[in-house]
């Protein structure tokens, strides 16, 4: 499987943007919404990783339970796809969801449904997927 990130709106403080999962027959098979931090040089924990291709594989843990690991990502580590709502959420890993909304009222639009939109993911990708960021 592979999906594509495209970027679409950058800011002070977020990047907003549309990821799109294909299956193997290159059928369009998800689609949602991407929240990352700006593009600061791939510094870590204030920057959204480079452009490229990477592949995301599944990972759980207690504190986020079931999500992706982007690899490789070097010098950075533990960029993971993950659910989360706002901007300060973020540490450079990638939140999804189904759409936007100003949540929290700072002025910046938040990303909705996460949780439930990252389950639809794992259920239709639960080995994981090439991600190209574009």
């Amino acid at each position: 499987m592979k999906a594509i990130l495209t970027r679409r709106k950058f800011d002070k403080v977020q990047t907003l943007g549309d990821l799109a999962l294909y299956n193997d027959s290159e059928i369009k098979i998800f689609q949602c919404k991407t929240l990352e931090l700006p593009w600061k040089n791939n510094r870590k924990s204030i920057s959204c990783i480079p452009v490229g291709i990477y592949e995301a594989v599944p990972r759980t843990t207690p504190q986020r339970g079931k999500h992706y690991h982007i690899v490789p990502t070097e010098p950075r580590q533990w960029i993971l796809i993950h659910a989360g709502n706002f901007y300060t959420d973020i540490k450079g890993c990638i939140l999804i969801g189904d759409s936007y909304s100003d949540i929290n009222k700072d002025g910046y639009l938040d990303i909705l449904n996460s949780r439930i939109t990252l389950k639809k993911l794992i259920e239709l990708a639960p080995k994981g997927f090439t991600i190209e960021i574009k």
